[in-house]
C-alpha cells in the first residue's frame, strides 16, 4: 500500500484556513504562527500538485479541485478523530460527561425520570443538560457540543427515535378579548390580536414555526416568559400543555375555542452526534430516553 503524502494535520490545517477565512485567523485558532500556517498549506500544494486555494484580496477561496478534495479530507479526519476517541474509550472505559440538548418544548417529567434512573449507573458520568429551542437543538448536534439531541425538527442525514408526542394548546388569559367574544373563533379574530411567539435560539438559520399571520406579534426567548405574558393579559399563544397544565388547572390560563387548530400534536425525535462514537454512559441514557419515551 502506498503511503500518504499529505498527513491528517495537514488536512486539518487546511480545513481551518477554509473555515475561518484566512491563514491568519487560522494560525489563531490552531495557535500556531501564520507563516507555520502558511508553509503546510504550500507544501501540502506541492506534494498533491494540485492548486488548492487562491488569493482573492487578503482572502484565501478554494479552487474547484480544492473543494473536492477539502470535503473528502473532512470525513477522513472525522474518522481518524472518531478512532482516537474510541482508543480514549476503551482505554478509560468510560465517559466523563454525556452532553444532552433539548427543545424548551419536550416535558420536564420524563427527563427527570431518565435521569435518577441513570445516576445509580453512571458511575460518576455528568450530565450536561442544555435546553434550545427549534434549530438551537439541531445546531447544537452538527456542531459537535451535543452527543444527544431532542427535538421536534427532522434533522437532515441523521436517524431518529421517536420521544412520541407532544401537545400545543392555544391559549390566552380568561378574561383576554378573544374570550369576551363568547363564540368559535375563526383566523380574523386571531389576527386582530397580540400573538406571543417564542424565539428560534439558532444563530445561523433560524426559523418561524406555527401560526404568525397576527398583525401584532411579540417575541420572547423562552416558554415560562410567555406564559407569564399570558397570566397577565398579554395576547394569545400555543404552548406545550405539560409547561402550563398547573396554569389551565387553576384558571389563570384557557384554551382559545377556535374553530379549528386548537391543538397541535409535534412529534419529537431523539437524535445521537455522528461525529464520534458514543461511550457506554451515553448509550445508557440515550436507552432511558426511549424507554421513558411519551405517548404516542
Amino acid at each position: 500500500m502506498k503511503t500518504p503524502r499529505v498527513s491528517l494535520d495537514q488536512w486539518r490545517t487546511l480545513q481551518a484556513v477554509v473555515d475561518h477565512g484566512g491563514y491568519a485567523q487560522a494560525a489563531e485558532v490552531l495557535h500556531r504562527s501564520q507563516s507555520s500556517v502558511s508553509y503546510t498549506v504550500a507544501r501540502m500544494q506541492e506534494q498533491l500538485g494540485v492548486p488548492l486555494l487562491r488569493l482573492e484580496g487578503r482572502r484565501a477561496v478554494l479552487t474547484d479541485a480544492g473543494a473536492v478534495l477539502l470535503r473528502r479530507s473532512r470525513r477522513l479526519v472525522q474518522q481518524a478523530s472518531q478512532l482516537e476517541e474510541l482508543a480514549y474509550h476503551m482505554e478509560q472505559g468510560w465517559e466523563s460527561e454525556v452532553r444532552l440538548v433539548v427543545d424548551a418544548a419536550y416535558p420536564t417529567r420524563p427527563l427527570l425520570l431518565c435521569l435518577r434512573e441513570f445516576m445509580p449507573q453512571s458511575r460518576g458520568c455528568r450530565v450536561r443538560l442544555r435546553e434550545e429551542v427549534l434549530s438551537g437543538v439541531e445546531e447544537a448536534l452538527l456542531d459537535g457540543s451535543a452527543d444527544l439531541a431532542i427535538t421536534g425538527l427532522v434533522i437532515a442525514a441523521h436517524l431518529g427515535a421517536s420521544l412520541g408526542t407532544v401537545e400545543f394548546v392555544a391559549v390566552a388569559h380568561p378574561e383576554h378579548p378573544l374570550h369576551q367574544l363568547q363564540r368559535t373563533l375563526v383566523t380574523a379574530d386571531l389576527e386582530e390580536q397580540l400573538q406571543i411567539v417564542i424565539r428560534d435560539s439558532g444563530r445561523a438559520q433560524p426559523r418561524d414555526a406555527g401560526w404568525l399571520a397576527a398583525e401584532q406579534r411579540w417575541t420572547v426567548g423562552s416558554i415560562s416568559t410567555a406564559a407569564t405574558f399570558l397570566r397577565d393579559g398579554l395576547g394569545f399563544a400555543w404552548l406545550p400543555r405539560d409547561a402550563i397544565q398547573t396554569d389551565l388547572e387553576a384558571g389563570l390560563l384557557k384554551p382559545l375555542p377556535l374553530e379549528q387548530g386548537a391543538q397541535r400534536f409535534h412529534p419529537f425525535q431523539l437524535y445521537k452526534t455522528r461525529q464520534h462514537e458514543l461511550g457506554p454512559a451515553s448509550q445508557i441514557l440515550m436507552n432511558l430516553l426511549r424507554k421513558h419515551a411519551l405517548p404516542r
